[in-house]
């Protein structure tokens, strides 16, 4: 038999509806967008064409499944985009970590628990409280794990607009938030899009340390600090290592300087405040940290799947980069024969900047 459920509802106050259910499991924000990104297909391309993801295959490997949401998930008429708050701490504390010459920097949103089973759980709620109102429909949930362009789809969706860093931002919270997204079959009607205020600042683009936004909504991510940190398997380019400072897990400077994060808002998640001892941060600290060490103090964190062999390469450029002081030197020297080639590569790399700036 025909489906009789859907005509008769009331898609308006439905969203409505769903918009106070999004609030009650701790979004910030919901909005609806279409599945129309021809747009931002077209900057996919160009982008990837350019060369800028680096070894990120999985970018290029699902090709237009990213920006054509019914081909990813057959039956899809409409997305509904959240956003949830993530700023653990006041950005003078941020800017503060920065400037430690004995601190490692960790991106804020790493130093929690790891925002994706939160948020997929957060998202999968409001889905069942969805089929409670109107019965069984299509959905799916995705936190940043499939080829999903939820930035996109969040400025498509009235959450924001997308800035020159090539984050979103909304106008009355700023950047420090994590987007999540429920594909479905309901046919909802998009939100407005808000209009772009970034105007003729230049603040995130002038910040860059490795100068990786190339252009205004331009990120060349082969220079990102969170690529070189997180995504990248191999060695780190010699001639970016000084610039990555004591970055050793992500970045943040282009959100730390936009004029609108003046209006970013504490999180009210107790599971994005620091935890396992990862605030405050010690280089010297992290670095005698064995690999069994190193699990422990990153279960369930985002930080656990870059492995301990790429936390030692990233510590060791961050020691390179500290002044030259005996301390740093000897634990640099007790990792010269660290079994992994990359490890070894790179303490030898920062002992030989000690050596140079004594």
């Amino acid at each position: 038999m025909p489906d009789t459920r859907l005509p008769s509802l009331d898609f308006a106050a439905l969203k409505e509806l769903i918009r106070k259910w999004g609030r009650a499991q701790g979004f910030q924000q919901v909005g609806f967008a279409g599945i129309d990104l021809g747009e931002h297909e077209a900057h996919l391309k160009e982008w990837l064409t350019a060369g800028f993801h680096g070894e990120m295959d999985y970018m290029a490997r699902h090709g237009i499944k990213r920006s054509r949401p019914a081909e990813l998930e057959p039956g899809t008429l409409s997305v509904i985009s959240v956003r949830m708050d993530y700023l653990p701490e006041p950005m003078p504390a941020m800017k503060q970590a920065l400037e430690d010459p004995a601190g490692a920097y960790v991106s804020r949103y790493a130093l929690g628990r790891d925002y994706h089973k939160l948020m997929r759980r957060r998202l999968q709620r409001l889905a069942d409280r969805i089929a409670d109102h109107i019965g069984s429909f299509g959905y799916r949930v995705y936190t940043d794990s499939a080829p999903v362009l939820e930035k996109a789809l969040a400025a498509n969706a009235g959450l924001g607009w997308i800035g020159k860093h090539t984050n979103l931002i909304h106008r009355d919270a700023g950047s420090w938030f994590f987007l999540g997204e429920i594909y479905t079959d309901l046919p909802l009607r998009p939100d407005a899009p808000v209009s772009n205020h970034c105007g003729h600042c230049t603040a995130c683009i002038d910040i860059c340390p490795t100068r990786a936004i190339v252009a205004p909504y331009q990120l060349d991510a082969r220079r990102c600090v969170s690529y070189l940190t997180i995504e990248l398997k191999g060695p780190i380019p010699e001639e970016l290592r000084p610039a990555i400072g004591n970055r050793i897990y992500g970045c943040d400077d282009c959100q730390l300087v936009c004029p609108w994060n003046r209006f970013a808002r504490m999180t009210e998640e107790a599971e994005f405040l620091p935890r396992q001892g990862l605030e405050p941060a010690v280089l010297v600290e992290f670095f005698g940290w064995g690999e069994t060490e190193f699990l422990r103090r990153t279960e369930g964190s985002a930080i656990r799947r870059i492995g301990h062999e790429r936390w030692l390469r990233n510590l060791a450029v961050a020691l390179g980069n500290a002044a030259p002081n005996p301390v740093l030197a000897e634990m640099l020297r007790r990792r010269l024969d660290d079994a992994s080639p990359l490890v070894r590569e790179h303490v030898e790399w920062a002992l030989a900047r000690h050596s140079k700036h004594r």
